[in-house]
C-alpha cells in the first residue's frame, strides 16, 4: 500500500506561483512512475506532467514552459512548481503513483486562480 499527500495548494492571482508537493510513503518511490493529474468541476481527470524513474518527464501541451515537475528521491516526494498561472489552471490537483500493476492517488489539493 502506497499513501500519497499533497500540500501546495490554495488561492493564488492570475500569473502568480504555487508549489505542490507531494510526499510517499510505502511502496518502491525509487523506481515508480510519479505523476500530477487535476480536475475542473464537471470536467474528466487529465494528466498534467509526469517524471520517471530515471527522471524523464511528459507535460501537457497547456502547462509546457510554465509548470516544472521534479523529484526528490531521497525525501520519497515529487513537486509540481507552477508558474504564470491562469484561471484554467484552476482544478483539484491529485498525485498519482504508478509502479507495474499498482497504481495509487492522493486526497488532491485544491488549486484556484483568480483573474
Amino acid at each position: 500500500q502506497v499513501h500519497l499527500v499533497e500540500s501546495g495548494g490554495g488561492l493564488v492571482q492570475a500569473g502568480g506561483s504555487l508549489r505542490l508537493a507531494c510526499a510517499a510513503s510505502g511502496g518502491t518511490f525509487t523506481m515508480a512512475t510519479m505523476g500530477w493529474y487535476r480536475q475542473a468541476p464537471g470536467k474528466q481527470r487529465d494528466l498534467v506532467a509526469r517524471i520517471a524513474r530515471g527522471s524523464g518527464t511528459d507535460y501537457v501541451d497547456s502547462v509546457k514552459g510554465r509548470f516544472t515537475i521534479s523529484r526528490d528521491n531521497a525525501k520519497n516526494t515529487v513537486y509540481l512548481q507552477m508558474n504564470n498561472l491562469k484561471p484554467e489552471d484552476t482544478a483539484v490537483y491529485y498525485c498519482h503513483y504508478h509502479l507495474e500493476l499498482d497504481d495509487f492517488w492522493g486526497q488532491g489539493t485544491q488549486v484556484t486562480v483568480s483573474s
